[in-house]
């Protein structure tokens, strides 16, 4: 998650001043470094210069950008366009078109079976741009991402993640708590001998996040508590 407007960028590739003036943004040139504070100071973990892990993260991160700020699918250089497919916790795996036709954005991360009135969130009614300001107005400084743990590297990487932010703004009628909102999970990346994405799954707890978000007052005067694990706040995202 990011603002607009680049320098030179710690964690990210295919952001040189040069791929910047000549890529096609979906919200502007997104800019990291608010988010990259939030990740330096807030971050459990500090790997070395050139290992697995770091390399892994710096991957995972150049993904994120491409797969959320990138609109010409023939621009990605981290993803194979034409292989590539998403899942969430063993979910139905989505190509960039059926992703496409569920909105983008942070959409095919939170889909949901659940009814359309327990949906705090609901994908089927957000659009790339609206799903963006949700989570931006949200957390104002980003939601950072660290590895935690890699099992294994490529062509199939297994990694454990960790993403954080603080609620600074409104979600969904609910008042900001200024509290860190956790979210961890478990993500198979899977490469081809170029080093594009063709398939990534994801797994874990979306009640870890709506939880944390609902926790606040409504702008109802209301308040809900925090929800469990298999609470009806369950979603998917990436």
């Amino acid at each position: 998650m990011a603002s607009s407007s680049v320098g030179q960028e710690k964690y990210r590739s295919f952001l040189s001043e040069e791929e910047v003036k000549n890529t096609k943004w979906r919200f502007g040139v997104p800019n990291y470094d608010v988010v990259n504070k939030l990740f330096e100071e807030g971050r459990t973990k500090i790997w070395p210069a050139g290992s697995l892990e770091e390399k892994v993260q710096n991957f995972v991160k150049t993904w994120e950008m491409e797969f959320f700020h990138k609109t010409d699918q023939n621009e990605f250089k981290s993803i194979d366009p034409k292989k590539f497919t998403f899942s969430l916790n063993g979910g139905k795996a989505l190509n960039l078109e059926e992703i496409g036709k569920l909105g983008g954005g942070y959409n095919p991360l939170l889909q949901t079976s659940l009814p359309e009135k327990l949906r705090v969130y609901n994908p089927d009614k957000e659009t790339a741009a609206s799903s963006h300001k949700v989570f931006t107005t949200t957390f104002p400084r980003g939601f950072a991402l660290e590895i935690l743990q890699v099992y294994t590297g490529p062509p199939v990487m297994v990694y454990k993640f960790r993403h954080w932010g603080y609620m600074e703004g409104p979600f969904k009628g609910h008042i900001p708590t200024g509290e860190i909102i956790e979210l961890f999970g478990i993500a198979i990346f899977e490469v081809d001998e170029q080093m594009r994405v063709v398939k990534v799954e994801f797994f874990y707890d979306p009640g870890q996040l709506l939880g944390g978000l609902l926790k606040g007052t409504s702008l109802d005067g209301s308040s809900v508590e925090e929800p469990s694990s298999s609470c009806p706040v369950l979603r998917s995202t990436g």
